[in-house]
C-alpha cells in the first residue's frame, strides 16, 4: 500500500547498545568512527521504513558530536524521517548516553543524514511526504527546506571542487606540476 504522505512516528527506529572496550579511542571514550556507523544504520533503516525501498545515503549533512559516551554508558540511537522532497529523505538521528550506574542522562550527539530511495532499477523513486506530529517532529519538519537549499549548495561547491582535485598517486606529484606549465 503505497500512501502520499506518511507521519514521522512511522519510520522511528530505536536501538540501544553498550559501549565495549573494543568500542573505545585511546581517550576511553567511544570511537567518532563507530558513532558515526551506528548512526547510519540506523538512519538507513528509517528511510527503508518511510519508502519501502532500497535507501542510499546520499549525504550526512552533520554529526554534532555533544558529550563523550564512556564505556560505563549505554547507548540509546533514535531516528526517524523529518523531510522529504521528490526521492530524497532527510532523517534525524539522536543520540542519548545513560551512565549505567548513576542514570544520568545526556544527549551525546545529533546527526542528520539524507537518503534517497531506489526503484527495482537503482533510478530515485518517489516517497511519501512526511507529517509531523510532536515538538521536535514539527521543529525539524519546518527548518529543513533551508537544510535542503543549503545541501543543494554545498553539493554544487563539492562538484565544482572535484574538477581540481588531482587523481594521479602522490609520486606523480612532478608530472602534474609540469603540466600546469606547459
Amino acid at each position: 500500500m503505497n500512501k502520499d504522505f506518511k507521519y514521522c512516528k512511522e519510520s522511528r527506529v530505536m536501538r540501544t547498545s553498550r559501549v565495549f572496550p573494543n568500542d573505545v579511542n585511546n581517550h576511553n571514550t567511544l570511537f567518532g568512527g563507530r558513532l558515526m556507523s551506528d548512526i547510519d544504520q540506523v538512519a538507513s533503516i528509517s528511510a527503508a521504513k518511510h519508502s519501502r525501498k532500497d535507501c542510499v545515503t546520499a549525504s550526512t549533512d552533520s554529526v554534532d558530536f555533544l558529550h563523550p559516551i564512556r564505556p560505563t554508558d549505554s547507548v540509546y540511537f533514535e531516528s526517524y524521517v523529518t523531510w522529504t522532497g521528490r526521492s530524497s529523505m532527510e532523517v534525524f538521528v539522536k543520540v542519548i548516553s545513560e551512565n549505567l550506574k548513576t542514570g544520568e542522562r545526556k544527549v551525546a550527539a545529533t546527526a542528520l543524514l539524507t537518503f534517497v530511495a531506489l526503484d527495482e532499477n537503482n533510478k530515485p523513486a518517489l516517497v511519501p511526504r512526511v507529517i509531523p506530529e510532536t515538538v521536535e517532529e514539527t521543529k525539524l519538519h519546518q527548518t529543513a527546506s533551508e537544510r535542503a537549499k543549503a545541501r543543494a549548495e554545498r553539493k554544487k561547491e563539492s562538484k565544482a571542487l572535484a574538477q581540481f582535485i588531482s587523481m594521479n598517486d602522490p609520486w606523480d606529484y612532478r608530472l602534474e606540476m609540469m603540466e600546469n606549465y606547459m
